[in-house]
């Protein structure tokens, strides 16, 4: 629901939360895999395995991100701050179970998803855990990661928000169950938008983490992205599913049936902008919509 109120943006960024903003909760879906092909968007195997991507490495992420965000929650002292980002960990839990469905059920289908869920729980673990740290050197730490996930957010919600307009997929036929999976996160990563961003403001906020942390960021979903895109395409055991993997993401980028790889470029200007906010991309308006009319947002 919306509540009264709008929040003021100060010149570096940070949300003051002199008024009330939108109230963010978890919501109980779930989805039924068993009538979902392996190719669910027809004969679009590599705009497939590209949103595949999605249930192999976010998972692991979003229960590393959540663990930062608890672990920053004692030093969050503003009230409506600390309520988004309960919120925020409420629906990220939920986000990372609906993906590991997806994954379950594609490894059933004869996908060999489990190298890169391995190579995910490696990076999770030995890079974005606590390294049981203490003192001043635990708060650095935090800090970056929250840098970290604050930049990746911004990422999810600019995917998040080309998924709600994302009509090449319905006119392609993509099976309507994964369809609203990724349409209801794709929301909830637009009305979540801004909760890392500032959470990582409050505790810290400085602009030379700031942009540290979203080059690396970038350069780590893009890797992510087209390294395990690529991997899935070769490994997916149907025969004749197009030509060499790279010509079949460029066709499905020129197609719209993917983001546009360039975005890990331009999104990096906008980020870094001294005065940027999340509050100012996407549509909260459409991501509620959608939100009220998902099959599973529904049910739940």
């Amino acid at each position: 629901m919306f509540r009264i109120g709008k929040p003021r943006i100060d010149p570096r960024g940070a949300r003051r939360y002199t008024g009330e903003a939108y109230a963010i909760t978890a919501r109980d879906v779930h989805f039924s895999w068993d009538d979902v092909p392996l190719h669910y968007i027809p004969g679009e195997p590599m705009a497939t395995h590209l949103i595949n991507v999605m249930h192999l490495v976010l998972p692991e992420g979003e229960r590393a991100m959540s663990a930062a965000l608890a672990e920053a929650l004692p030093l969050i002292d503003d009230p409506r701050l600390r309520e988004e980002v309960t919120g925020f960990v409420g629906q990220e839990a939920v986000h990372a179970s609906s993906h590991e469905g997806a994954r379950g059920h594609l490894a059933k289908l004869g996908l060999p998803v489990e190298p890169v869920a391995r190579k995910m729980d490696w990076l999770v673990d030995r890079v974005l855990g606590d390294h049981g740290l203490s003192g001043k050197a635990k708060r650095a730490w935090l800090c970056e990661r929250l840098g970290l996930f604050a930049a990746m957010e911004h990422y999810t919600a600019v995917v998040g928000e080309w998924l709600l307009g994302a009509d090449h997929l319905e006119c392609a036929g993509m099976h309507p169950v994964m369809l609203d999976l990724i349409r209801w996160h794709g929301a909830e990563e637009v009305e979540h938008r801004n909760v890392a961003f500032d959470a990582f403001m409050h505790v810290d906020g400085g602009y030379a983490r700031r942009v540290r942390t979203a080059l690396i960021a970038s350069f780590t979903l893009a890797v992510l992205f087209v390294g395990t895109g690529r991997y899935l395409y070769n490994a997916d055991p149907t025969q004749d599913k197009g030509g060499p993997w790279w010509r079949e993401l460029i066709s499905a980028t020129r197609r719209g049936v993917t983001p546009k790889l360039s975005i890990f470029l331009t999104e990096i200007p906008k980020y870094l902008r001294p005065g940027f906010h999340p509050s100012q991309m996407g549509s909260m308006d459409e991501a509620v919509r959608y939100l009220a009319q998902s099959p599973a947002a529904n049910a739940a």
